[in-house]
């Protein structure tokens, strides 16, 4: 079997070989599969030549009436460990020549002696480089940047991945969207796994909560697919974490000088990420003189600038900062830089590093905005 392919040669061949098309579900048996037979009925229609080089229906008849009128490239049968599959038959799609061939399940990893690659993804940019278009599935969990966040969110391992640059050479990527209530109820109802699994994956991988966040991954994905750094904080998920499934930016607010500074640039940011804004302004009996004149004109630039305003009353400011980031799901603090001396810091501690520590450990971001005003 040959290893995988080299991503800056892969990157050359998907771009000119052919249409490729992705059809991206935020959890199984949202209809991806539906979805490809369908646009592979309606080519047909149109006179396009069409094959199916593998599709999944667990024997749904719904599925399978969708396949039904459709060329079938015969898959090829591997002998493993002692039991039979049935795996995609690369070289017979190649040999066939199809103008369209229908893949599905992107991100399934072959059986071993099966061919020549490991992963189906990795066939199905050898039929893109042989000049056969391509239409394709997987779910969101599988993306590679996603995956880990996933993990986090639903407590199930992804061991199947597909490289991000795969899916954003894609032509045309469409999300085949459903609400958790009604995927649940295509669960409960067997459509989608076996009566014997219903239960355990309603009670885990089909939870309402893991569902909505899968679901929010999915659309941010989607549409936002041409941002090259849109999905990099989802690398820092796991379960003790933070959902960073959309970005909400906490400021924290003083009446110290050039507060406005820092509020404008967090306000900066949380336009550039389309997240929330959050100014939290923390009581705790140590504000400068004249801070409470300042600090009304905090808060009226902050609802100039859309923010929302939150006060709480704690003694130790960084560790409530960061509680409160915490329990709100903010995925980026904003704070100012210190005002302290040396000395005070080593006194009285650095509010700077109680924070960068705290937040550390529950995978908050954390941006200290240079003041440019002390008085």
């Amino acid at each position: 079997m040959s290893q995988a392919i080299p991503r800056d040669d892969a990157r050359d061949v998907v771009a000119p070989a052919g249409r490729f098309r992705v059809y991206i579900g935020a959890a199984p048996g949202v209809g991806k599969t539906c979805a490809m037979l369908s646009e592979g009925n309606r080519r047909l229609r149109r006179g396009t030549d069409v094959v199916i080089g593998f599709a999944e229906s667990y024997g749904r008849p719904y599925t399978e009436s969708l396949a039904a009128n459709l060329e079938v490239v015969p898959r090829k049968t591997v002998d493993y460990q002692g039991a039979r599959f049935e795996e995609m038959d690369l070289d017979a799609i190649v040999s066939r020549a199809p103008t369209v061939a229908l893949v599905d399940e992107l991100a399934h990893t072959n059986v071993p002696g099966s061919g020549r690659n490991a992963k189906r993804w990795q066939d199905v940019v050898e039929l893109l480089e042989a000049g056969i278009s391509v239409i394709s599935t997987m779910n969101i969990q599988h993306l590679e940047s996603i995956a880990d966040a996933v993990e986090g969110i639903t407590g199930v391992l992804v061991r199947e991945r597909v490289p991000d640059w795969v899916v954003r050479k894609a032509d045309q990527i469409e999300l085949i969207d459903s609400s958790p209530e009604q995927l649940r109820r295509r669960l409960l109802h067997g459509n989608i796994y076996p009566p014997s699994r219903v239960a355990d994956a309603l009670g885990n991988f089909f939870r309402p909560g893991n569902l909505s966040a899968l679901r929010e991954l999915a659309l941010r994905f989607v549409a936002d697919e041409t941002e090259e750094e849109m999905l990099d904080y989802l690398r820092r998920h796991s379960i003790d974490k933070t959902w960073e499934t959309s970005e909400r930016i906490l400021v924290g607010v003083t009446g110290a000088a050039s507060t406005d500074t820092v509020l404008r640039r967090a306000a900066r940011i949380a336009a550039r990420t389309k997240g929330e804004l959050i100014a939290l302004h923390i009581v705790t009996g140590e504000e400068p003189p004249g801070a409470s004149a300042k600090l009304d004109k905090i808060r009226s630039l902050a609802n100039d600038l859309g923010a929302r305003w939150e006060e709480i009353a704690v003694e130790d400011a960084p560790s409530g900062l960061v509680e409160f980031a915490r329990s709100h799901h903010i995925t980026q603090i904003v704070v100012g830089s210190t005002r302290r001396s040396r000395m005070e810091e080593l006194t009285r501690g650095s509010f700077i590093r109680k924070v960068l520590r705290d937040a550390a450990g529950v995978g908050i971001d954390v941006h200290v905005i240079a003041r440019r005003s002390w008085s």
